[in-house]
């Protein structure tokens, strides 16, 4: 009885706590035990720099208790609560309490979903959430005529310019700034559109969230850089990779780059969802998926 009046204090007396960097530890700490033995199949949400870098955009909030979990709205404007241990271990009393007046439990993968009671629970998938998963082989070499044109496209830049990278630091801070400010503007975005303010955060506490990658210049001109971030053992989630117009090929040669130099193995890469953005679901397509990373949308069925 103590643990569902906690969680019912939690459920409907508090709107959880805003994520702060100190909650790192904790919710680390949960999501460790959530997706140990995950392998490729880890979605990547669910690493406590994700949740931190977009808190605002999502409005989400640390509820924890006996049953942590995060709060927030999806993209389309769902509002949810994310499990920070496999939904399966709530007792079933205690489910409805947990959840409160959110419409459902997201995300929540194929494996947990299997281990659900079907009678008690009803789970769908929106194309939109799925996570793009590729084997690192697919960049290595841009084998076969379905990547042809992205091996062509790196082949002209190489042969036309300079390049080199450097392991991304904070002395290069200034330098992935100045990229990202000329991705802003090849994209006409307006100060604080699309994912600048997670980005300057990120550039920010890279050592701290886990973020790795390169600064990759052209002609000695800054031109890219990129950022991953490990989340099991030989599988990266690329958090951020932008490029400027001015360098054709830019982007495949970092992917490629980052697969073929990394100081550690790389044996799949996880490009997130693409939203339900026409754009981002033509361009993760073209580098050939081995496969898309459903995320289900867990609710309660009617009595």
């Amino acid at each position: 009885m103590t643990a569902v009046r906690e969680i019912a204090g939690i459920a409907h007396g508090s709107s959880g706590l805003p994520l702060e960097l100190g909650l790192s530890a904790d919710i680390e700490s949960a999501l460790a035990r959530l997706i140990r033995g995950s392998g490729e199949q880890c979605l990547s949400d669910h690493a406590f720099s994700n949740l931190y870098l977009f808190r605002r955009v999502h409005d989400y909030r640390y509820l924890p208790g006996p049953y942590p979990c995060v709060s927030g709205r999806t993209y389309d404007g769902v509002r949810h609560l994310m499990p920070l241990v496999p939904l399966r271990e709530v007792p079933a009393s205690a489910v409805q309490t947990l959840l409160g007046d959110r419409d459902c439990f997201f995300p929540v993968a194929h494996r947990d979903v299997q281990t659900l009671d079907p009678q008690l629970f009803v789970c769908t998938q929106s194309r939109d959430d799925a996570d793009y998963l590729y084997g690192a082989a697919n960049f290595c070499d841009y084998r076969g005529r379905a990547l042809a044109k992205k091996r062509n496209l790196m082949k002209q830049l190489l042969a036309a310019h300079k390049l080199r990278c450097e392991p991304y630091a904070p002395a290069l801070r200034q330098d992935a700034l100045a990229v990202l400010d000329g991705w802003m503007h090849d994209k006409a975005k307006g100060k604080g559109e699309a994912d600048q303010a997670a980005c300057v955060e990120a550039l920010q506490h890279a050592p701290q969230f886990g973020l790795e990658g390169f600064v990759h210049y052209v002609d000695a001109e800054p031109a890219g850089f990129l950022l991953a971030q490990e989340i099991q053992p030989t599988v990266f989630v690329m958090r951020f990779a932008k490029g400027l117009n001015a360098f054709k090929g830019i982007y495949q040669y970092m992917f490629h780059h980052f697969c073929t130099h990394f100081d550690r193995p790389v044996a799949w890469l996880n490009f997130e969802q693409d939203m339900g953005l026409a754009n981002f679901r033509r361009t993760k397509l073209s580098y050939q998926p081995a496969s898309l990373l459903e995320k289900f949308r867990v609710r309660l069925r009617a009595p």
